[in-house]
């Protein structure tokens, strides 16, 4: 049997609940989680890597979960939360937010990636690629990808000039050039390198005038 096929039985011993994470990498937004209990006796065909699915097979699979699972929970960790924590803490927070939220406790958790967040309200084990491998991560994963897709479009009506429609907050040459423009909106992460280089420029007034404007924005908006 291998390590798959195992991982792929476990939900009919126990309540195994996957964790797994969206939105580590982008610029802008919060880093989402979720955590799913699939139900054996409700399987959802076709799960993997959400990475690998098509966004309109995203949302057919994310639907499908949300029906079946036994239980399921998105979280988040906030765009400000992310710069006083830093990332890797930020994303464990809203993965332990997203276990925690299940309406059934799980035995045990499988999460994502090679670490396990503290604090956890099960024992849990990462497994590497587990996106790919486990079927209840692979249901995680989904649900906090489409999560945060739907956070980026939501994005994009309150400050359509970045287009995060297009890029969803990743470090395009889009978005970049959005942000060499128009400098940082509230939904940025000033931790990361182009944002937090763009506010040393506008604070050393390297940047024009308009641009000190933006900058004063930003930060009444962040408080």
């Amino acid at each position: 049997m291998t390590q798959a096929d195992l991982f792929g039985q476990m939900p009919a011993l126990l309540h195994l609940a996957g964790i797994d994470e969206a939105g580590r990498g982008p610029l802008a937004g919060p880093v989402y989680a979720a955590a799913v209990i699939l139900d054996p006796d409700r399987p959802v065909a076709g799960l993997d890597d959400s990475k690998k699915l098509s966004a309109e097979r995203r949302e057919e699979l994310a639907l499908l979960i949300r029906e079946r699972a036994l239980a399921w929970c998105v979280a988040s960790s906030s765009v400000q939360e992310i710069d006083s924590l830093n990332i890797l803490q930020a994303t464990m927070l809203a993965m332990r937010r997203a276990c925690a939220g299940l309406a059934i406790k799980p035995v045990q958790a499988l999460v994502d990636g090679n670490l396990v967040p503290k604090g956890l309200v099960c024992s849990a084990q990462a497994v590497v690629q587990g996106d790919a491998l486990v079927p209840a991560i692979s249901a995680a994963s989904i649900l906090a990808k489409t999560a945060r897709d739907a956070d980026c479009l939501q994005l994009h009506q309150q400050y359509p000039q970045y287009e995060f429609d297009r890029h969803k907050g990743y470090g395009t040459v889009v978005h970049l050039e959005m942000l060499r423009l128009h400098g940082p909106c509230p939904a940025h992460r000033r931790s990361f390198a182009p944002v937090r280089e763009w506010l040393a420029r506008a604070q050393a007034h390297d940047t024009p005038a308009p641009m000190r404007a933006v900058l004063e924005a930003y930060r009444l908006a962040r408080g």
